[in-house]
């Protein structure tokens, strides 16, 4: 129905559990990544951008999409690299989350990157990001205070810290 570099949007005619036809729409996205950078002092690295579908400012973990044929890690690698500078010499993965999976394929892999190493950033496609650092528990507060709400960056701080890694 719709493709563009980003997305492609789909209609299915479905069968529904009690035997009904219908239609479900999709949203075909590729898988995503998202980066919980920890410095050794404890500062995570955050970078905040303005969101046009939400129309607001938001605070995020460094997150992003993946190319055709790229690993999760070597995305995660990428999109670090591109939206903050930073290389990270240590790489443990958080496991995933399924991004509105009643919508949308996508599933964002999460990461922890820790002894990082900054360099310059790369353009990040064309989206100004503004890289700032946060002690790690008051971004643990900032998401339970609703300051932090893009799913993979709460999914991505909370479980770091429920995992006691951060």
């Amino acid at each position: 129905m719709y493709r563009n570099p980003w997305i492609a949007v789909r209609e299915d005619q479905v069968i529904r559990p009690d035997g009904a036809e219908g239609i479900y729409g999709v949203v075909e996205i590729p898988a995503s990544c998202g980066i919980v950078a920890i410095r050794e002092d404890g500062q995570i690295a955050l970078v905040g951008q303005w969101r046009y579908v939400h129309d607001r400012y938001s605070v995020e973990i460094p997150t992003g999409g993946s190319e055709p044929g790229e690993t999760p890690l070597a995305a995660a690698r990428r999109e670090l690299a591109e939206e903050t500078g930073l290389t990270g010499g240590t790489w443990s993965g958080l496991g995933t989350i399924d991004n509105s999976n009643g919508v949308t394929t996508d599933v964002a892999h999460i990461f922890l990157a820790r002894q990082l190493t900054a360099g310059p950033a790369a353009e990040a496609g064309g989206e100004p990001v503004e890289l700032t650092w946060m002690p790690f528990e008051a971004s643990v507060a900032a998401v339970l205070a609703g300051e932090i709400t893009e799913s993979v960056s709460v999914a991505g701080i909370l479980k770091a810290r429920l995992l006691g890694l951060a």
